[in-house]
């Protein structure tokens, strides 16, 4: 009998064979966001649980519209124990993301935390969705989860830039995540993503993550799009649910007559 295989992460398969991978973020937790959303062809739907109040019942039901369509689900996990972290895992998320990252034994305890032996000390319990519910032997099991699911730090302060090199360095994780937002908002420039400190900093990011051979990823949009690219970011995310329903509605308000046509709508 054929052993069974955990799935093969889509955006591991891209970044790997030298590709731009994509994602859509999701604030709802409507599972028919994420299906459609799935259905447009992006490679990755990044929701989260650090900001939204969505929860696992809700994560569950976007995961399953997403391997529908041979979408990753990649989920930005809140800072807490070994559980807030491999739970998305376990549920067959293709990634996680843990936010904040503040310095190189943050990140080692993450690495500890979220990877099998013999890279961490990652709990085992092959009887949920990414294992097959028991479909895939345990030895297997671990080596694939090691191999095919991504963990993401995500670099978001001033105090990690510190030791940069060092948190590049580590193994046993994939990815850096630039995050503008937070990083200008620490600066006292909140939302000034085109201030110096912050593309000086988005730069660098980029720039140590491919020297010690990592991904980079970063927020996008279809403006900047190519200077990201340049840069030598390979993980992008190109607006979000909310965003996209914002100005939806914002352009019919306005087409109705309902508020000024000059009327500023903001999407951060």
């Amino acid at each position: 009998m054929n052993k069974r295989q955990m799935r093969r992460s889509r955006v591991l398969a891209k970044l790997r064979a030298g590709q731009v991978a994509y994602s859509f973020k999701l604030n709802f937790a409507d599972p028919r966001v994420a299906e459609l959303a799935a259905q447009a062809g992006f490679d990755c739907l990044w929701t989260c649980l650090e900001h939204t109040p969505n929860d696992y019942s809700s994560l569950q039901s976007q995961i399953l519209a997403a391997k529908c369509y041979d979408v990753d689900t990649l989920c930005r996990v809140p800072r807490g124990s070994y559980s807030d972290y491999i739970r998305p895992l376990e549920m067959d998320a293709a990634g996680i993301m843990v936010p904040h990252v503040m310095c190189l034994q943050d990140a080692r305890e993450v690495v500890r935390m979220t990877r099998f032996h013999p890279v961490g000390r990652r709990p085992v319990d092959g009887g949920n969705a990414d294992g097959a519910y028991c479909g895939v032997p345990c030895e297997d099991y671990v080596e694939q989860a090691n191999r095919e699911r991504f963990v993401i730090f995500q670099i978001e302060d001033p105090e990690p830039l510190t030791e940069l090199e060092e948190i590049a360095a580590l193994p046993g994780y994939d990815m850096l995540f630039f995050g503008p937002g937070d990083f200008s908002h620490a600066l006292g420039v909140a939302g000034q993503m085109e201030h110096p400190e912050v593309v000086k900093a988005c730069e660098r990011v980029a720039a140590v993550a491919r020297q010690h051979g990592k991904f980079a990823g970063t927020v996008a949009t279809t403006k900047n799009r190519q200077s990201l690219l340049d840069m030598g970011y390979q993980f992008l995310n190109c607006s979000s649910d909310v965003g996209g329903l914002r100005l939806y509605c914002a352009e019919i308000a306005r087409a109705c007559g309902i508020v000024a046509p000059n009327e500023p709508v903001t999407i951060y």
